[in-house]
């Protein structure tokens, strides 16, 4: 009998998500996510009968707090069959995060990937600053009253305020978890 030949395939090495150290990183990121207002919902999905951010206002949202506390963003793609964008968010100090997200897309063609780009980085972009989309109308915060029938009673819920941060003790807590 004939010995067959195994390849063995060394296992790829692990990039690493973040620098060393980020403590100058999430006390920027604090900073700005303290000035960062939700992203406006900009753009209706006919399909979905839903309002959404688009990535310009998702920018519009972020760019200005970021670029005040030396943060940055860099997203490039990667990838074959699946569509890959890989975001990092960086600091003045050298220090970075980083972040994967994919999605295969249905169709293959330019137009069907330009938007599968487009959509991941919508979402990664967002979910590395924290940021999430807002009821720019005011809407969600009023009691809804259909011409047909009336609503009696029913109060607007109170809008929800965001607790206060202690920034130095979470800037502690973040350096701590990073040694």
């Amino acid at each position: 009998m004939e010995e067959q030949t195994q390849y063995i395939i060394p296992p790829q090495p692990l990039q690493p998500n973040q620098s060393q150290d980020i403590g100058k990183l999430a006390e920027a990121l604090a900073k700005a996510q303290g000035s960062m207002e939700g992203a406006k919902k900009d753009a209706k999905n006919p399909f979905f009968k839903s309002e959404y951010s688009t990535l310009h206002s998702v920018w519009d949202a972020c760019r200005g707090p970021l670029s005040a506390n030396g943060l940055a963003v860099i997203q490039t793609t990667e990838g074959y069959g699946d569509v890959i964008v890989v975001t990092t968010l960086c600091h003045s100090s050298g220090q970075w995060i980083r972040g994967k997200l994919s999605v295969k897309p249905q169709k293959t063609d330019s137009q069907a990937l330009g938007s599968c780009i487009t959509y991941l980085r919508r979402y990664a972009l967002a979910a590395i600053v924290g940021l999430s989309p807002v009821d720019d109308d005011g809407e969600s915060t009023m009691a809804r009253q259909d011409t047909n029938k009336k609503i009696q009673g029913k109060k607007p819920e109170p809008k929800k305020t965001e607790p206060k941060v202690d920034m130095p003790k979470f800037i502690a807590a973040v350096t701590k978890l990073t040694e």
